[in-house]
């Protein structure tokens, strides 16, 4: 998985906030479940948490690019670079 939760939990734990105020707050415990499990959580989830916690999108997940997207990326600029050229 390349979107990372470490930074949601380290602001959570800052300002106090537990799992069962994400539930009090409209993030249903299914979605939870996914956070901790390091799945993927809709742009609706991630606006909730931010206004929950006052940050920003980049105060609570961050982006780690894995092998396999970094094939995709070459993949995709080889078949521009073919496309292009012939």
């Amino acid at each position: 998985m390349s979107i990372l939760y470490g930074k949601l939990f380290e602001i959570m734990q800052q300002k106090g906030v537990r799992k069962t105020d994400l539930r009090s707050n409209g993030i249903h415990p299914a979605v939870i479940k996914k956070i901790m499990d390091g799945g993927t959580i809709t742009t609706e989830t991630i606006d909730r948490l931010c206004a929950l916690l006052d940050c920003q999108p980049g105060d609570i997940i961050e982006f780690e690019r894995s092998d396999d997207s970094k094939e995709s990326i070459v993949n995709w600029q080889l078949y521009n670079w073919y496309s292009t050229s012939t």
